[in-house]
């Protein structure tokens, strides 16, 4: 058969770009090797927040006393929390097979191998192989667990993200490799249920990715529901032949051993661009992602790449905002390139963390005169009243013209609240703007009104 579109991938950036495609009338197929949603739905960012939630509503209950409740004889069914987690991503799963259908997208099982002349090869599970054409081709084939070379996953003692979201028993202790959003969320989660957590950091701030103050606090919120944090410290190897793991980590004064039940490595991910056809079709990569240029396109006409299989952050919604701006081109429009410098990120743990834009380092470090605001959600009375005034707001603008260039959150529900911010980057609001634009009372939004006055010396409530 052949077709306009043929998307390899079915993840967030796959089946957005196929319905785009769709909308704009292409005739679209999408090839998927495994379940529909790909990792973010199936094994990312939908399961990891209802294991999430489960453990905030168990933190709500060992608290319930400071909220003037009386809870008695609670405790947390560690199957079940699972067992809903997994429900909650086959809904979602089921939900991308019916806006497929309802878009009359060709859904095809089976693993996708590119070939030259914009054919792709699909095998499925039985072996049985067929080939279809297309006049455009979008390789959407994500990313999976990075491996280091003395930090090898077994499945079983030491681990990636997939297992961590299928264990069948709540591990006593545990040892987790890395402090980026995958990372934070799995020590914060299984700290909360009860897991013995040490969070082991290579850099000197856990997300490292994020303004050092928002590290600094993590860090303190952490320390206070008992996760061990390390910074400065890497994991040199893991004895996992006894019943208990040895892991080996080398600090600032010197080596530790910590026995631990499970090792959970989460440093990072690696693209799957292996054995996908790239060579046959002579399609460039650089340091292990496919090359392309503002609008996706590879160095071969026809083929293009989006999502964590090219540079950019490896998040599913820039794959999801490349895939519709890749399609759009397709189609002949003229879509804006997207701007990699306003793209928001978030790490889903208690307390939340949200950032769009430079640290105030980098800000500084790019030669900016800054005016810096910055307003503690202890001032916050929606904070104080909801029990939850860890964390800040703090904006970063640059003093000359008054430009936001950067917004740091951390507290609760502040991922919710970082789409002001990328919005107003966007329209390329002035500090001024936010302090005059009226947030409602008592909400933790004002908190954002509040650190643009702080930054220009008009804040009331601190």
């Amino acid at each position: 058969m052949n077709y306009d579109l043929i998307v390899i991938g079915s993840g967030p950036g796959g089946y957005v770009a196929a319905i785009r495609a769709s909308q704009l009338g292409l005739k679209t197929a999408i090839i998927e090797r495994d379940e529909l949603g790909g990792i973010c739905l199936n094994w990312g960012c939908i399961p990891t927040k209802a294991l999430l939630k489960s453990a905030q509503v168990f933190e709500y209950l060992k608290h319930a006393a400071d909220y003037g409740i009386q809870v008695k004889g609670y405790e947390a069914d560690f199957p079940s929390v699972v067992k809903r987690s997994r429900n909650v991503a086959d809904g979602m799963s089921k939900g991308i097979q019916f806006l497929l259908k309802k878009n009359k997208i060709d859904v095809i099982a089976g693993l996708g191998k590119i070939k030259p002349g914009k054919k792709v090869e699909v095998t499925s599970k039985e072996g049985k192989t067929e080939v279809y054409e297309a006049k455009n081709i979008i390789l959407a084939v994500g990313a999976r667990s990075r491996e280091l070379p003395n930090l090898k996953q077994d499945g079983k003692k030491i681990i990636g993200y997939r297992q961590a979201l299928t264990l069948s028993a709540l591990p006593k202790s545990m040892v987790v490799v890395g402090s980026g959003a995958i990372g934070s969320e799995f020590a914060y989660f299984y700290a909360t249920m009860g897991t013995k957590v040490t969070l082991v950091e290579y850099l000197p701030t856990i997300v490292p990715l994020e303004d050092e103050e928002v590290s600094k606090q993590l860090e303190r919120s952490f320390k206070k529901i008992g996760i061990d944090v390390m910074t400065d410290a890497s994991v040199e190897s893991v004895d996992s032949s006894q019943t208990l793991s040895k892991v080996k980590i080398k600090t600032k004064t010197g080596e530790k051993v910590i026995e631990a039940e499970l090792v959970l490595s989460a440093v990072g991910i690696q693209t799957n661009i292996e054995n996908i056809g790239l060579e046959d079709c002579g399609i460039i990569t650089d340091k292990g992602k496919i090359k392309v240029d503002a609008y996706y396109a590879t160095n071969k006409p026809g083929y293009y790449a989006i999502g964590d299989c090219v540079g950019g952050q490896a998040l599913a919604h820039v794959a999801s905002a490349e895939g519709i701006i890749c399609v759009e081109k397709i189609a002949g429009h003229h879509p804006e390139p997207l701007n990699y410098g306003n793209i928001p990120g978030c790490t889903y743990c208690v307390p939340e963390v949200a950032s769009v834009g430079m640290t105030e380092k980098a800000a500084k470090e790019a030669g900016y005169t800054l005016k810096v605001g910055k307003f503690p959600f202890s001032a916050s009375g929606k904070a104080s009243s909801a029990g939850a005034k860890d964390g800040f707001v703090k904006l970063i603008f640059d003093a000359k013209y008054g430009e936001l260039l950067g917004a740091h959150l951390i507290g609760a529900n502040v991922t919710e609240m970082i789409a002001e911010l990328v919005l107003a980057r966007k329209l390329e609001t002035t500090g001024q703007e936010i302090i005059k634009a009226v947030h409602p009372h008592p909400t933790m939004s004002e908190a954002v009104m509040e650190a643009a006055a702080a930054a220009y010396g008009e804040v009331i409530h601190l």
